[in-house]
Formats: C-alpha cells, structure tokens, sequence
C-alpha cells in the first residue's frame, strides 16, 4: 500500500474532524509531513512504543495509542479469563500525557478493565512499584523518557512489575497489530476508575529506605543539589531525602515545576552535563557534596561529585553503579547476607568492571540484553532460588532490590547520599572511593557515540552501517588484534584466535555487535530501539595503583578512547 493510501484510510468517519482536516490539507498541498507520518506503522516493539507526537500511522496519537491498549486489553482477557483484571497507569510530565493515559483508561475499562489511575504525573518506578504493590494483572506509563519534546510514548508493565518480555511481549504486538482503527472502545466507564495518589508515594518510598539504606552516618552534614528537570520525581524525591534524614538539600527551584517543554534546558537528559549545568552552578554556591538530576520519568538519575581537583564532575553511569554495587556488596558482606546463592543483574554494553565485582564478593553476575527488562526477567526466571541484591546498566540506570523491577532513582539517590555521606564522615570523597574501586579491581573507563540518522533514509543508512561491521569486522582496534566477535542476532560468539565459534542462545537475538581486543578493550555496536540512532559503547582499562597516577592513566585512557573513535570513523 501507497503512503498516499494509506493516508487516504484516515479521511475515514473512524477519525475524528480535526485528523481528518490535517491530512486532507497535506495531501491538497502535497506536504513532506504525509511521507513520514505514513510511510509506516509506529513500531509497537518488545517495550511498547515511542515517536513523535502527530497525525498518521507513524506518529503517537489517539488512534495509535488506542489501538495498542485494545489489544493489550484483547490479551488480557486471554490471559486472565475469568478474572477481575486491574491495570495501573502512570504518566509523566510531558505533553499530552495526562490525555493520553486518560484515554488508555478509557479503553480498558470500555473493555471492563479496571484501572488504577494515579492523579498526577508519577515517576515510572512507582508504576512498576505500584503493580506488584496492588496486585495488578499489569500495567502502563506514558512517558519518553529522556527524549525531546516532540516525542511521547508507552510502555507496558506485565504482574510482576517488570516491562514485558517473551513470550508475552510477542504475543501484544501480534493482537496490537491484529486491531483495526474502527474497533478501538473508546466509550470508557468512570465507574472503573479508582484514583490513586500521595498514599501510594509513602509506602513507595518506605519501601524505598528499606532496600536502599544500610547506615545512618552523617546524613545529616551533606550538602546534597537535586533538580527533577522539570520532570516527575518533584512528587518523590524532596520527601524521600526528608524522611531518610538528610538535611542539607538544596533545589534547582526553577527546574522543580514540571513542564513538557523543558524550558531552562536544551534536552531533559541527565547522561549530558548540560542538563545539570544549573544544579552545578549552585552546588558551587551551597558548597555541595553530590549534584543529583533526574530524567522526565524518574528512572534515570545523573550523579555529580568533586573530583580530585575539587572540582563539580559529572560520573558516567558505569561509574555512579560501580560505586553503589561495590558498595552495596561491601555491606551485604560484613553483615554475613552472602552465601553462594544471590546475583547482581547488567547488561552486555554495560562495563565488565561489574563481573569483576561479583566475582569479588562471592556473587553471580548474570547478563542480558539492554534494557532492564531483561534485568526484571532475571529476577523472575530465578526467584525462590537466587535472591537478587542490586542491578544497572551504563545508560544511567540503577535498582536495589526487587521491590521496583525498573531502573529506580529514588532508590539509587538513596543510596548514593547514604555513600556520600559516610565518605564525608571518613573525611574522603565520593569520587575517591570510586578510585579506590579501581586500585582494588583495575581502572575501567568507558565512552559513548551517537550517530543520528533521522527518517527513512536514516533508518536504512542505519541498516546498511550494521551490515558492514558485521560483514567486515576490524582486525585491529588501537594497536590491540581483534580475538573476540559476538553478535547478538546470529547468537555466536567468533574466537579469531582459534577460529571457533560458540553458540550465545541463552540470550535472544538482537542486532548487536561486540568487539573485543586481546588487551582488554571493548567495543558494542547497536541500533537504538527507541531513537533514530546508532550506538557505539566504547569500553577500555588499565590497571591503577594510586590516587596520585589517577589522572595521568585516565588521560591515557581517553585518548585510547578517541583513537577508537577515529579508527572507526567515529570521531
């Protein structure tokens, strides 16, 4: 079918007048918009989905948003016959969410579904929370995450709290795919709502405390910085960090009011240091400790030390969950929890610095895929027999505990003020017990690269640069021979040196490629699954035997990290 054809279906009395105008408008004047709102369908993919806000097959609104939430409420009627069905929904800030995830009530319980609906915008772990908390059959968030404003999204939760996998995730998108516009319910029945708010957020954060917080030492003398970015966690966090006892926080006050634009920022990101330039700039002011920023749907959490110079440093998520596994690992240790039989769950583009910990202290470290779903299929593929302590990828992402079965930044900032503020009472740094870490099990350093390719083009050209490093692998990457390739999507692994391949079926097939070097290094490539982009995670180490050589190896390892770069035309 012709995009023109496909456009041609929206001018149908299943629409609503105002869609209706728009495309018959872009089809009058033969606009560029028509070509890429329907040249496809907005991929409903494993997590669910997430694209721009607008008219057409390949944008987010009323109609897409529909037809994914009838179909889920077509499997759980599947799943779950016989049953009184409830669904929690949570939203964030952005704009038209608040509409959006009324209109997903509207048809669950168009489809007798109850809905738990929280009153206003929530972080996306007190959804997952929230699931496992009220016994939900499952559960949605709207929410882009750290993407600009333009763009909103969905993702789906099943009962135990985690975003869904196999065999469930495939078999939404085959009812999702299986709905036509015209049989979408929209006529919701408010009787099926129950509302849900600010005593949710108490037993959230005690739940919090108790999976986050070993010992009670110097709360009370750090300077702690917080912004939410203008996203969710001004519901969370001020009260979180209040109860726990700390005392010393101070807010980025303009960035606490919750906007969809984002206004004081060019992107609501905390992975960027732009994102935190305000909260720095008044740690300098306050003398803080630690600066802490929170993505729009509260799950990613930037964390801001002095480093060896004094100096505000934004750390790279590698970094921040070295400090908090090693840590929390460290404590579960003295206080004789360790037996053989608990775990720590990361990712295969996250740093390996984390198998290195667990082998440490005694734990398993099993890897999945990106994405902490797969972390959360973890928890349940093992529970009642391994007990999982803690769990991060490199994308600014952290859990402690199975309570939250997503990346938890109220959690997180729990703890890493817990960390702070004992380093402080010890009269050392964040920063300096983070390269303590690295004396004790080498100096891993990490760097990320993004290649934007937007539109249809863009996606094939993303295709095509996948295809070629996988049709020709590099033989050398600075100075050190290739002797390991992996990729995801055949699930084998290529010893080069002995020209051997093992099957890797105990993870899925995904369009990933790793790279390893005989001194250590490593490179993943992969297409983004939810931004036009491909990603190029860059991971190099050393050993480090004092503070006083920290700053002279990690020169070193930069500039191993650039010759990476331009040897694969990165830079």
């Amino acid at each position: 079918m012709t995009t023109l054809e496909k456009a041609n279906l929206w001018l149908a009395d299943t629409f609503d007048a105002e869609t209706q105008d728009t495309v018959r408008q872009w089809i009058a004047t033969g606009s560029d918009e028509l070509e890429d709102s329907f040249y496809r369908a907005l991929e409903f993919g494993t997590g669910g989905m997430r694209g721009v806000m607008g008219v057409g097959t390949n944008r987010l609104n009323k109609y897409t948003l529909g037809q994914a939430t009838q179909g889920l409420a077509n499997y759980l009627h599947q799943q779950f016959p016989n049953e009184d069905i409830k669904v929690a929904i949570a939203y964030d800030v952005r704009n038209n969410s608040r509409e959006f995830a009324k209109m997903c009530t509207d048809v669950l319980t168009a489809n007798g579904i109850k809905v738990l609906l929280f009153k206003e915008h929530r972080p996306t772990p007190e959804l997952s929370f929230t699931v496992r908390d009220k016994k939900c059959n499952a559960g949605i968030v709207l929410t882009a995450s750290h993407n600009p404003p333009e763009y909103n999204g969905y993702k789906v939760y099943w009962n135990d709290g985690a975003q869904v996998v196999p065999p469930d995730d495939e078999a939404i998108i085959r009812e999702v795919y299986s709905v036509m516009f015209e049989e979408i319910k929209f006529s919701g029945d408010d009787d099926l709502i129950e509302w849900i708010g600010e005593e949710q957020d108490d037993v959230y954060i005690e739940a919090c405390m108790e999976n986050s917080l070993y010992q009670n030492v110097g709360r009370d003398n750090l300077n702690i910085v917080f912004t939410s970015i203008h996203g969710t966690t001004y519901t969370t966090i001020p009260k979180a960090l209040e109860k726990a006892g700390f005392k010393k926080v101070n807010f980025v006050t303009e960035q606490m009011i919750p906007s969809g634009n984002f206004p004081t920022v060019a992107s609501p990101n905390p992975e960027e240091p732009a994102a935190l330039e305000m909260a720095i700039d008044l740690a300098r002011i306050t003398n803080g400790d630690i600066v802490i920023g929170t993505d729009p749907d509260g799950d990613r959490l930037g964390i801001a030390v002095r480093n060896l110079q004094g100096e505000i440093q934004l750390l790279n998520g590698n970094q921040t969950n070295t400090i908090l596994t090693y840590y929390i690992l460290d404590q579960w240790k003295k206080a004789g929890k360790i037996t053989g039989k608990e775990f720590i769950g990361s990712t295969i583009v996250t740093s390996d610095i984390f198998i290195e910990i667990a082998r440490k202290f005694g734990v398993d470290c099993k890897i999945g895929l990106t994405g902490f779903k797969w972390i959360g299929k973890m928890i349940r593929d093992f529970e009642g027999e391994e007990k999982f302590i803690c769990g991060g990828e490199e994308s600014f992402g952290f859990m402690t505990g199975d309570f939250v079965r997503d990346k938890d930044s109220c959690g997180s900032i729990l703890l890493a003020c817990e960390i702070a503020a004992w380093c402080k009472a010890e009269g050392r740094t964040m920063f300096e017990y983070m390269i303590d870490i690295y004396k004790d099990l080498g100096f891993y350093y990490e760097g990320l690269v993004n290649v934007v390719r937007k539109g249809r083009s863009g996606a094939q050209e993303i295709l095509e640069m996948m295809r070629n490093f996988r049709e020709n692998p590099p033989r050398e990457i600075a100075g050190s021979d290739v002797v390991i390739l992996q990729d995801y999507l055949e699930q084998t692994s290529l010893d080069l040196k002995t020209n051997t391949i093992q099957t890797m079926d105990d993870i899925p097939k995904s369009n990933v490629l790793i790279y390893y070097t005989a001194d250590g290094t490593k490179v993943c490539i992969r297409p983004s699954g939810t931004e036009p982009k491909i990603k190029f995670y860059i991971s190099v180490q050393d050993e480090l035997s004092s503070q006083a050589e920290f700053n002279d190896k990690l020169a070193g390892l930069e500039g191993k990290i650039e010759q990476v770069k331009a040897e694969l035309e990165l830079a």
